[in-house]
């Protein structure tokens, strides 16, 4: 199985994105082609020996070749005639944030009939909205934390006593997003998330919780579960270690955990990840507090695509790839209109 990496676009992660693009080079044995999607909504076609965090930071990767998209894959095009981008089989859907999971490149590369590794449209649209992403867990008995939505022009009152985690509804990575402790700091703390979307999420600040992250995905052989890991402690993830995450190539140690807790949470990934997520390798942080298993979030594009949760990260894709599903062929026979052709009967003159 031959791969296409597509990366980049635009969003706040857009440089995340080239991170872990960069980072799943050298995973995989059979060298992956590079696509490139600039914040313009331009496709360039990057050599692999100039995936480089530079040839992108200085804009050299413009003198790269241009792509186009064309039914069933990309195309070289010149001014005579126009070249299929071959050497791969599938397109690996690596653009975090905004376009990426948002619904964008999945409903673009359903309409040109490109095969693609990745969240489709629904489980894109409610794993990108953090409200969205509670009301689907609801749907599935599965527990989340309490929460507030609070819009840009609504008055800055909160539902719940401090501290308190403040979260942009459509955003990954911890951008934005800001631990509360006292009544003084909210008001920075809004604006700094109000900087990147018009509504906010809130939620009660839980000490003494832990936090578990499953990745996986389900393939015609069964289940392909990761480790489960449990991240380094802090009092949650910033922007840098998410993003020094991202880069992240190495196994990772099992979380000591007891065999009940852990079969509980990969349960819960599977629940979630049910039909909705059918075709992409997707990460789910939980919460676990007092023996209670919590939703936190779904990574539907986790960075790196998670590879250092699994032994055999190359063998994962390439089973996936294998059990994408199937997209439904509907071809119009206009009788209809035929019909209603026909009961108007034939056409005559008007005559004189």
């Amino acid at each position: 199985m031959k791969f296409a990496i597509l990366f980049g676009g635009a969003s706040y992660e857009h440089e995340i994105s080239i991170v872990s693009a960069i980072a799943l080079k050298s995973l995989l044995k059979t060298q992956p082609t590079f696509i490139f999607l600039n914040a313009e909504g331009e496709f360039y076609h990057i050599p692999a020996d100039r995936m480089k965090s530079d040839h992108f930071g200085n804009g050299e990767y413009q003198k790269d070749e241009k792509l186009s998209l064309a039914k069933g894959g990309f195309e070289k095009r010149g001014l005579l005639k126009s070249r299929r981008l071959e050497g791969f089989d599938t397109v690996i859907n690596l653009v975090h944030g905004a376009e990426g999971e948002d619904g964008t490149i999945a409903a673009l590369l359903d309409f040109y009939g490109i095969a693609y590794i990745g969240p489709g449209k629904e489980a894109s649209v409610l794993s990108f909205n953090k409200w969205f992403t509670k009301l689907y867990a609801a749907g599935l008995g599965i527990e989340t934390v309490a929460y507030q939505l609070l819009g840009i022009d609504q008055k800055r009152e909160l539902e719940f006593d401090f501290p308190v985690i403040v979260k942009p509804l459509r955003l990954g990575s911890s951008i934005g997003v800001s631990v509360v402790k006292k009544r003084e700091d909210l008001d920075y703390a809004l604006d700094v998330a109000f900087e990147f979307d018009d509504t906010v999420l809130i939620e009660p600040f839980i000490e003494g919780i832990e936090e578990y992250n499953v990745a996986g995905c389900r393939t015609e052989s069964g289940w392909r579960i990761g480790t489960v890991e449990a991240p380094a402690k802090s009092e949650y993830l910033d922007f840098d270690q998410k993003y020094l995450d991202f880069s992240r190539t190495e196994s990772v140690r099992a979380a000591e955990i007891p065999d009940e807790l852990e079969k509980e949470l990969i349960e819960a990934f599977k629940s979630v990840y049910g039909a909705l997520f059918e075709g992409a390798l997707i990460r789910c942080d939980f919460f676990v507090k007092e023996g209670k298993i919590l939703l936190n979030e779904i990574n539907p594009i986790p960075g790196s695509m998670a590879n250092y949760l699994f032994d055999d990260f190359e063998s994962v894709l390439e089973d996936l790839a294998a059990s994408l599903p199937k997209k439904r062929t509907i071809t119009p026979d206009y009788a209809y209109i035929n019909r209603v052709r026909s009961a108007k009967g034939p056409k005559t003159g008007s005559g004189r």
